[in-house]
């Protein structure tokens, strides 16, 4: 039997305050939140987050990345800064589309594309 994806997991200090900016900032669907443990699911996609006191080893420049194709980069960027995220230099205007990276609160990388 092959080895059958389970979920991404992301360490966070806040899972609460994490699993609220990926379901407003991102449309993720929230299955479970708990102060220590979220399930969020994004189409065929499972987020699990999972509390940690520590970065646990996150230092800027070094974490997981997260890529979405979004329909408007310009709001999305919007609605994740208005809910603590950073952007991680300009949006790029490039021939197949936009991208932009941001930061989460947690320092994570998200990658956002918007095709042209």
């Amino acid at each position: 039997m092959a080895a059958s994806f389970r979920w991404i997991l992301q360490l966070h200090k806040d899972v609460p305050k994490a699993a609220r900016f990926y379901a407003e900032g991102l449309d993720f669907t929230v299955d479970v939140c708990t102060l220590r443990w979220a399930e969020l699911r994004s189409g065929p996609l499972k987020l699990a987050l999972m509390y940690s006191p520590s970065n646990h080893g996150l230092q800027e420049g070094y974490s997981s990345l997260l890529s979405f194709t979004v329909t408007d980069i310009n709001s999305t960027v919007t609605k994740l800064m208005s809910l603590g995220a950073e952007l991680d230099g300009p949006i790029k205007h490039e021939i197949h589309g936009k991208v932009a990276a941001m930061r989460c609160i947690d320092g994570h990388v998200l990658g956002l594309y918007e095709p042209a």
